[in-house]
C-alpha cells in the first residue's frame, strides 16, 4: 500500500502548453518533457524526453513522469552522468 504523503514525480510535472508537461528540479530547471499523443482514431500515447532525448512512450502519464524522473536520477552520481573530480589523485604520465 502507497505511503499517504510520499513524493511522487508527478508532483515535478507543470502543464503547459495544453498536452505538454514540463519536468523541473528544485531550481525549476526543465529536465524533462513529457506530450500527450494521439496514435490513431482511438489511441493517446505520451511521449517521454529528457534533455532533448526520447526516451520512450507511455501509456500513462504517471508512467511517463516516472520514467523520465528515474531517466534524471540515473544522471546523476556513479552510475550515471559525471562525477566529482575534486580529490581524485592524478597519475603521472
Amino acid at each position: 500500500m502507497a505511503e499517504p504523503n510520499r513524493w511522487y514525480p508527478l508532483l515535478a510535472a507543470q502543464e503547459g502548453p495544453t498536452g505538454t508537461w514540463s519536468m523541473v528540479d528544485g531550481f525549476d530547471s526543465v529536465y524533462g518533457v513529457i506530450e500527450l499523443r494521439r496514435v490513431n482514431a482511438a489511441e493517446v500515447r505520451y511521449r517521454a524526453s529528457f534533455r532533448g532525448e526520447v526516451i520512450g512512450w507511455s501509456s500513462t502519464l504517471r508512467l511517463a513522469c516516472e520514467r523520465v524522473h528515474s531517466e534524471f536520477l540515473r544522471n546523476h552520481g556513479p552510475n550515471g552522468g559525471p562525477t566529482a573530480s575534486w580529490g581524485a589523485t592524478e597519475q603521472a604520465q
